[in-house]
């Protein structure tokens, strides 16, 4: 049997101390105990502290290094280095601007391939990343990024040339969240978070940060309980902005109706209760709630925040709104409450959608995608990999909306 091809996870950390699954945490959850393990030794570096929080990733049989170093600590080009020699890293799989900065010094060093994963545009980045970001796109083989527009920042901001760009789209794990559940399951989930017998439930699982444009669910409420009397909103998951949401639904006299469920261990259970999902966003790379909802079957209200318009069409599987408009998204929620037939249409087509996005299938993607780098990266100085096929990387994917195209594309 050929030698095991050794792959090394690195990313920043895995949230703030205490934080639970939530982000790139359960992405690692979902998708490193998935590969072949006779194929792959799979690890896992976060260059901060260690995990502290309920729900580690140690829990799932993932071998996690934690470096224990500061933000911009040079010793941790040193501690990653020792990692990567006793593990004897063929592969390095980057998250984050530290894992990326460290790990492709790391990488120049050692001869190591390198790909570099983008989950969200944020638009720019600080002037120090920009002149690393400069200096080390050499060593950067490959970047994959969650979306056409997350591949933009990567091409623009990240200076990653555009050939050496990919769209790779996420998903979510088609068995535990595509299966059927009977009424039973659901009515306990409902009873479980408190929702009341006959009680519309419109519900988000999400970050509660600014991005993801809470508040304008929040100003949605009273229009849409105005005209749908049994309607209540469910906001499941923690943040920052927690107190001030929970001060605005206050001040708008909805507060009765506005609850917050808090952290969810069990998102499945709690998108089962819900008769139908909000996603307020506004921007996105593409929310892994986005997947979980549409392998739900759930019919789905959304913003047009960039990642979430890539995945979900309008009239098809979700309807689409403007962002920044409470307003717009009350007159979905009341436009689909009163008619159950569109519901079932779109929460039927959602689910056909959600075959496209798979969390195993982009496992395999990966692990094509890591044999070639093993085996082409170093004897051609980073050059080999874009001279072979990477199709697969696109297989399964949408295409580009109207009028738009991937970058890199041909015109």
């Amino acid at each position: 049997m050929s030698e095991k091809i050794s792959v090394l996870h690195v990313c920043d950390h895995l949230g703030w101390a205490g934080s639970r699954m939530h982000g790139v945490k359960r992405l690692f959850a979902w998708t490193l105990p998935r590969f072949d393990k006779s194929r792959f030794d799979v690890s896992l570096v976060s260059l901060r502290q260690k995990d502290s929080s309920e729900d580690t990733l140690e829990q799932f049989g993932i071998d996690v290094t934690y470096l224990h170093k500061g933000k911009f600590d040079p010793a941790t080009l040193t501690a990653l280095l020792k990692v990567m020699d006793r593990k004897r890293t063929q592969v390095l799989h980057l998250h984050g601007y530290g894992a990326t900065t460290f790990g492709r010094l790391a990488a120049a060093m050692r001869g190591t391939a390198v790909l570099l994963h983008e989950h969200a545009n944020h638009t720019t980045t600080p002037w120090f990343q920009q002149v690393a970001d400069t200096t080390l796109a050499r060593y950067t083989d490959l970047a994959i990024a969650v979306s056409a527009s997350t591949a933009e920042f990567t091409i623009r901001a990240r200076k990653i040339p555009a050939e050496r760009t990919k769209v790779v789209y996420l998903g979510a794990p088609l068995e535990e969240f595509g299966r059927a559940r009977s009424g039973q399951e659901i009515a306990a989930a409902r009873e479980t978070l408190g929702i009341a017998r006959g009680t519309f439930a419109i519900g988000t699982v999400t970050r509660l940060m600014p991005a993801k444009g809470n508040q304008y669910l929040i100003d949605a409420v009273r229009p849409i309980v105005d005209q749908v009397p049994e309607a209540h909103v469910y906001i499941a998951g923690e943040g920052e902005l927690q107190a001030q949401l929970g001060a605005q639904a206050r001040d708008l006299g909805v507060a009765d109706r506005v609850h917050f469920l808090g952290f969810q261990r069990d998102v499945a259970s709690v998108l089962s209760a819900f008769d139908l999902v909000v996603f307020p966003s506004l921007w996105e790379g593409t929310p892994l709630t986005s997947f979980e909802a549409l392998a739900m079957g759930k019919p789905i209200v959304s913003t047009d925040a960039d990642g979430l318009c890539e995945i979900l069409r309008d009239g098809v599987d979700a309807a689409i709104v403007p962002r920044e408009s409470g307003r717009a998204i009350a007159d979905a929620v009341v436009a689909l409450e009163a008619d159950p037939a569109r519901r079932a249409s779109l929460g039927a087509e959602a689910q056909r959608t959600s075959r496209r996005y798979d969390i195993a299938v982009w496992v395999r993607k990966m692990e094509r995608l890591y044999e070639l780098m093993a085996r082409v990266s170093k004897p051609t100085r980073r050059q080999g990999l874009l001279r072979e096929d990477l199709s697969f990387l696109d297989a399964g994917q949408p295409s580009p909306l109207p009028g738009s195209r991937l970058p890199g594309a041909q015109p």
